[in-house]
C-alpha cells in the first residue's frame, strides 16, 4: 500500500509508534550484530539500534519519511525500497520491523517473507511487531457504519492476521517461529481531537474518490459514535492489538 505521508506530523504527533517499538529491540539476541530496519519510517528506531551498538541501516518505501530520517540522522544509511521486493546486496544478522506489515496486502506477505529470508544470514533473527487480529476493530467498525449510513462501502485497508495464520506463513517461508504473541495495547492519542487526527493520518485508502467535506463528515460521525467508548477524561485512545513475533532462519 503506497500512501503520501506528512512526515513532520507523523514524527511529532504520532511518536508513540516508534516509542512502543523500543521494547521490541530487547528481543534481539547478541552484540555487535548487523540489523536491517525494514520499514524504518523517519528513522527513530534505526537510530536507537545504532545507539545500542548494532550496525544498523534502514529501508522504507516512503520518500517523505526517508527525507526526515536522513535529515535527523545523517550518519546512518537509509535506502528507498519496497518491503515486498527489496534487495540488500548483503545478508544481516537481524531483520527488524515495527508497525509495518499490516500495510502489506495478504497476497503479498509471502513475497515479503521470502525477501526477508534471503536478506538474513543462517541463524539470523527476524523480529517484528504489527497490527494483529482485532486491531482497531472499534475504530474500523465505526467507520464502516458511517460509510454504510451514506450508502458507501468501507473497504478494510489493512491486514490483521491471527497468530496461527501468520506463524503458518512464516513456517511456509522457511522460518522457525520462536515467539508469537497477540497483545492488547490501548494507546492514548494526542490532543482533544486525537481520534479524528489518527483517522486522517492512517486511514486514507477507503476515502479515495470521496470529497473533503464528506470525508470530514464521516470522520466526525465515527468519532461521535465512539466518544463514550474510546474517550476518557478528555483523552482519546485507539484500541490497538499487536502481533509480536520472533523467528529464526535455520542453519541448513
Amino acid at each position: 500500500m503506497n500512501i503520501q505521508w506528512d512526515a513532520e506530523k507523523y514524527t511529532n504527533d504520532f511518536s508513540f509508534v516508534h516509542q512502543y517499538g523500543s521494547s521490541l529491540l530487547d528481543l534481539i539476541d547478541g552484540e555487535n550484530l548487523s540489523v536491517l530496519d525494514l520499514g524504518c519510517g523517519s528513522g527513530a528506531l534505526t537510530k536507537e539500534l545504532a545507539e545500542r551498538g548494532y550496525d544498523a541501516e534502514g529501508i522504507d518505501a516512503s520518500a517523505e519519511l526517508l527525507q526526515a530520517a536522513r535529515t535527523h540522522y545523517p550518519e546512518l544509511r537509509f535506502t528507498q525500497a519496497d518491503a515486498v521486493s527489496f534487495q540488500t546486496g548483503r545478508q544481516f544478522d537481524v531483520v527488524f520491523s515495527n508497525a509495518v506489515f499490516h500495510w502489506i496486502d495478504r497476497e503479498k506477505q509471502a513475497d515479503m517473507i521470502a525477501h526477508v529470508f534471503d536478506a538474513l544470514k543462517p541463524q539470523g533473527q527476524f523480529i517484528f511487531e504489527f497490527g494483529g487480529h482485532g486491531n482497531n476493530a472499534l475504530i474500523h467498525g465505526a467507520l464502516a457504519r458511517a460509510f454504510e449510513a451514506r450508502n458507501l462501502t468501507y473497504q478494510m485497508p489493512f491486514y490483521f492476521p491471527t497468530v496461527g495464520e501468520y506463524a503458518s506463513l512464516l513456517e511456509q517461508g522457511g522460518f522457525v517461529v520462536r515467539t508469537a504473541l497477540l497483545l492488547d495495547r490501548p494507546t492514548r492519542l494526542n490532543g482533544g481531537d486525537g481520534l479524528c487526527e489518527w483517522i486522517r493520518m492512517f486511514v486514507k485508502a477507503p476515502f479515495e474518490g470521496i470529497g473533503p467535506d464528506l470525508r470530514e463528515e464521516i470522520i466526525r460521525s465515527a468519532a461521535a459514535d465512539l466518544e463514550g467508548i474510546l474517550c476518557h477524561n478528555g483523552s482519546w485512545y485507539a484500541d490497538y492489538v499487536r502481533l509480536r513475533c520472533k523467528a529464526v532462519k535455520p542453519l541448513v
